[in-house]
């Protein structure tokens, strides 16, 4: 890149010419010099705003700043084409690449996914800011409601296939600069295509020295690897590339866990466990023995402290009516650990619940009346019929659980 500098001269009298009084007039001399990289040192211990807000508008004019994440160093670049013109042409990379947006804070997410399903918004939760990359799948209808609520040269640069890729990146320096910009950014690694994303300073400005306006320097990253980045379906997770958490990292992160609690675990809560699998797996379209390889994980417990039994004959009969097979039921006791890992927590009545809050009270925002005020009684004592008659109430509350949940 060159910047254009300007010379004034000026004319005097020419007396050999013979002309006298000549009026002065500029002489404006234009010349070509390489632009030049400013370095800015920066404490990521005691950021300096001002930096941070002159690196900001930077951008928002439309230059280049190469910053620091938690993985890799990268180039600060508004969400429009001119500008996406010139970084590719930097980079040299293919034109027909999307880039990733990047957020200063999750919860800015939603402004360009409306829709965000249980495990999306769980590993969002757990993950960021981190070094992660999601790339988020849009139905016709979020895509519609985003071509109308985003201008646009930005709605064209950030989404592809009705897809698009969210990183919210864990870097003090980097979360500064995020928020401090008016528009959208784009953030790749800064470096050459094809060559190794940069991790320092000193690598940044040895493949794009002359080429950004404005480069800030905190040092080395911490990772010093790329993110992760995956792609979230309804069945499961796809890596599409590796980087600082794996497979396994993840699933854990992101699987949705549910729990159903009554008195001993042999009746309500094991019919509740059984039939909620049969129509999770129904809203998913695919078989029960997947749902946990799909990313979500049903249990259950009694608030007595027991465990090894079977569930009761007359469960069992209810629920093979309906196609579920409750012989393989061992009953357990509830415990503070089993509430904690639990996203939903549903209890069959309000003593259940009442126990399940003074276990964990981190519990209350997350732990519900199966059936709503009205509870589901205790069958045990009564005969096959009130049985019958307790899974029937049991599956209706549980459809429309199921009908709610964002997938």
């Amino acid at each position: 890149m060159f910047s254009t500098k300007q010379i004034d001269y000026c004319c005097g009298e020419i007396g050999a010419l013979g002309v006298e009084n000549l009026a002065i007039r500029p002489l404006v001399v234009y010349f070509m010099a390489p632009m030049q990289t400013k370095v800015v040192k920066l404490d990521a211990a005691n950021v300096d705003s001002a930096k941070i807000k002159e690196a900001a508008s930077l951008v928002d004019d439309g230059g280049l700043v190469a910053f620091p994440t938690e993985t890799v160093y990268g180039i600060a670049c508004q969400a429009k084409t001119d500008s996406l013109a010139r970084l590719n042409d930097i980079k040299g990379r293919d034109r027909t690449k999307y880039y990733t947006l990047h957020i200063g804070q999750k919860n800015n997410v939603k402004k360009y996914v409306p829709t965000i399903g249980l495990r999306a918004e769980k590993l969002i939760r757990n993950a960021w800011p981190g070094p992660l990359t999601i790339v988020f799948e849009l139905d016709h209808t979020d895509i519609d409601k985003q071509k109308k609520n985003l201008e646009r040269k930005f709605f064209k640069s950030l989404y592809t296939n009705n897809s698009i890729g969210i990183r919210c990146p864990d870097n003090p320096i980097a979360t500064m600069l995020l928020q401090a910009t008016n528009n959208p950014v784009i953030a790749p690694s800064a470096n050459i295509a094809g060559q190794p994303p940069a991790v320092d300073a000193e690598q940044v400005l040895a493949q794009l020295s002359g080429q950004i306006e404005l480069l800030l320097d905190a040092g080395p990253c911490k990772h010093k690897k790329s993110s992760t980045v995956v792609k979230i379906g309804k069945i499961g997770l796809e890596i599409l590339r590796p980087g600082v958490y794996s497979q396994a990292q993840l699933d854990e992160m992101s699987a949705v866990k549910f729990l159903f609690v009554c008195t001993g675990n042999t009746c309500r809560s094991p019919m509740a466990e059984g039939i909620f699998r049969k129509y999770l797996a129904k809203k998913l379209q695919c078989k029960v023995d997947q749902l946990e390889q799909a990313g979500y994980k049903i249990s259950s417990g009694g608030v007595m402290d027991t465990s090894g039994f079977p569930a009761s004959a007359e469960a069992i009969v209810a629920c093979a009516a309906k196609g579920i097979d409750l012989t393989a039921h061992r009953n357990k006791g509830l415990s503070k650990e089993l509430i904690e890992e639990s996203d939903f927590v549903f209890a069959m009545e309000r003593i259940h619940q009442e126990k399940i809050i003074a276990l964990s009270h981190e519990a209350a925002n997350k732990c519900f009346l199966l059936a709503g005020d009205k509870g589901i009684a205790d069958p045990i004592g009564h005969p096959q019929e009130f049985f019958n008659s307790c899974a029937d109430m049991i599956e209706t509350a549980v459809k429309e659980k199921i009908s709610e949940l964002v997938i």
